[in-house]
């Protein structure tokens, strides 16, 4: 698998599992290479190197070129040194157009849940003004008097 172009996405633990399967599944292997024809496990052993061979090639062609930084080097898929050297721009803005986007629907759900509240307290205030009563009345302790009455 080539993940010299990708970021590292996995959870840290991922490695150590791959690790651990790929040791028992090679531990296996081994076991049973005592059971092959000699032919057979020589064909291995060759196919084993050739395997070896072209992904140390792979590894030197996808080493990214640190010249003074020490640390890994994060690069964005398809931002390698070779093929448009635009795409990588195309990618960078493909992640942050999703962002922008969410950004302007919160702003949006926001201003929108704030004029519903305005709009609310208007209704009610109107209705108060508008009323018989004056606000005042509202706070007397009587008030549930007078509406009793009221409804007769």
């Amino acid at each position: 698998m080539n993940t010299a172009n990708r970021p590292n996405l996995a959870p840290p633990h991922q490695e150590a599992i791959e690790a651990r399967f790929a040791l028992r599944a090679a531990a296996h292997l081994t076991a049973q290479t005592d059971a092959l024809p000699q032919d057979i496990s020589e064909r291995l052993r060759v196919a084993r190197e050739q395997a070896l061979e072209r992904a140390r090639a792979v590894r030197r062609e996808t080493a990214p070129e640190t010249a003074s930084s020490t640390g890994p080097v994060l690069t964005w898929p398809g931002a390698g040194t070779g093929g448009d050297s635009g795409s990588g721009w195309w990618v960078k803005l493909g992640a942050i157009v999703p962002l922008l986007v969410l950004l302007a629907g919160l702003m949006l759900i926001q201003d929108w849940h704030g004029n519903n509240q305005v709009a609310a307290a208007a209704e009610l205030d109107t209705s108060l003004l508008a009323d018989d009563l004056p606000p005042s009345a509202y706070s007397d302790p009587g008030f549930v008097e007078f509406l009793k009455t009221a409804q007769d």
